[in-house]
């Protein structure tokens, strides 16, 4: 984030100009990319809402058990993963508009179907016909999200200049994270009318962000933007461009296995020796509500569990910018292996028992442990990729996160019907202290292979 937006004169990043700025770039920003940047704000906003109440509602409706909701709640979160690979690429071909309008209808397709479905009283459980039909819900979202965000950053691109781009990305980010912290204020919806109840309150939203999306960003917006980033920018047609591409020489499954990066040891090493630390990611919605909501029954906090649930991209929001600030002249690799520890070791915390205190210490260290390495990981694989290769090095280093959302939600499940089962006693304190094990070889992996893999890092943080 902080790279991004670096200028030629290197500054000294300032930690409260760059958590202010995005907010300043949104006023003066183009209609354009108000078009772009509300839609995501509000698609945070409903995507992370409805995550959060995702694996309750599998147990509350479609009568599946914590074991059986966890997968499908893995559904939704590696769907989208593996939907960006295949669909991705249709903003390229349609126009960020069309895109961007299509993924909005696919997905208030998908969130009317998954809240109507507690209102038609089918027969619930599993392989039920309410259980297919919360299926033929997440496909919707599935597709929809696989284009949306895609189409997203595609529009950015192609309404800002090289100079501006820092700009728009960082608007980006930073609404996003606004968007994944204002599901905290849905307690009150939540226990007026439930969870289906608060799903339609989410379909209203998306349709309110569709509308704004179509009304903010027409066609000629569209065409007047990306004209005037051209003139702006010196950019050249992309058509053309790739007319002057040489030849390809014949694929060859040998060569492209060779020339694959995670033929490369040491990358794919690092990549994987990840996965443990990340599965705390995913237990923030395969976990975390359900845990502050059972282990703190009856208490402020438990009633309400969304305030804990999105208190991360708020989080993220603030301590991004200030951490990169004060990490600035640190190497690439002890960054890793410090922010990795940081956010590893705060889960043990939580094995000490339920408390505000152990909760709070988790939340915040955690956060701090992300910021201090989640911003460097792409800095890595664009660090250690050969000449002309970045762009491959940088899309392989997505695939572990995708196992991780896979993996997590296999076991996510089993863990809390176990450890912490609706209405019954709770025995967290094993389950964190597992949990905590389990990120912390990250830490280890990386310690033990400094000195094999730590010599490839030459560059520092900043």
């Amino acid at each position: 984030m902080t790279d991004e937006n670096k200028t030629g004169d290197e500054k000294k990043p300032n930690p409260l100009r760059e958590i202010v700025q995005p907010f300043i770039d949104v006023v003066h920003a183009p209609r354009a990319l108000w078009g772009v940047n509300v839609s995501y704000l509000l698609e945070g906003f409903c995507y992370f809402g409805v995550i959060g109440y995702l694996a309750m509602y599998f147990n509350n409706y479609v009568g599946l058990t914590d074991t059986q909701a966890g997968p499908m709640v893995g559904v939704l979160t590696w769907g989208i993963t593996l939907s960006m690979f295949f669909f991705g690429g249709r903003a390229d071909k349609w126009g960020v508009r069309t895109a961007l309008i299509a993924a909005m209808c696919l997905m208030i397709v998908g969130r009317v179907i998954l809240a109507s479905g507690p209102f038609l009283e089918l027969a619930g459980g599993m392989w039920s016909p309410l259980f297919f039909m919360s299926l033929v819900a997440l496909l919707f979202v599935i597709l929809g999200y696989g284009m949306y965000q895609p189409a997203a950053y595609a529009a950015i691109r192609q309404f800002t200049t090289p100079k501006t781009a820092g700009m728009g990305y960082a608007m980006l980010y930073a609404l996003m994270n606004l968007g994944g912290w204002l599901p905290t204020w849905f307690t009150p919806i939540r226990k007026a009318v439930g969870i289906s109840g608060a799903y339609w309150v989410y379909v209203g939203f998306t349709v309110l962000g569709t509308i704004l999306l179509i009304a903010i960003l027409s066609r000629k917006t569209v065409e007047r933007a990306i004209a005037e980033a051209r003139a702006a920018g010196g950019k050249t047609d992309e058509k053309t461009e790739a007319k002057t591409e040489q030849p390809k020489e014949p694929f060859s499954l040998l060569a492209w296995l060779k020339n694959h990066p995670l033929a490369d040891k040491k990358f794919a090493f690092f990549i994987f020796a990840l996965i443990p630390v990340q599965t705390l990611f995913a237990h923030n919605w395969l976990t975390l509500p359900m845990y502050v909501e059972r282990a703190y029954r009856g208490t402020w906090i438990g009633d309400h569990f969304e305030a804990a649930t999105n208190f991360n991209p708020i989080l993220i929001f603030i301590l991004v910018p200030m951490v990169a600030a004060i990490t600035q002249k640190r190497k690439v690799y002890n960054m890793m292996i410090a922010g990795t520890a940081v956010m590893a070791a705060p889960t043990f915390l939580l094995a000490i028992g339920p408390s505000f205190s152990t909760l709070l210490g988790y939340l915040v260290l955690m956060t701090v442990g992300e910021a201090m390495w989640q911003p460097r990981f792409l800095q890595y694989a664009a660090e250690i990729a050969p000449e002309g290769r970045t762009g491959a090095y940088m899309g392989v280093a997505q695939f572990p996160w995708f196992l991780t959302k896979v993996i997590t939600s296999l076991y996510s499940g089993w863990f809390l019907a176990n450890y912490c089962p609706k209405g019954g006693t709770t025995h967290t304190e094993t389950m964190w202290l597992i949990y905590g094990c389990i990120a912390m070889c990250s830490t280890v992996l990386l310690i033990l292979a400094r000195g094999w893999l730590g010599k490839d890092f030459k560059t520092k943080a900043a």
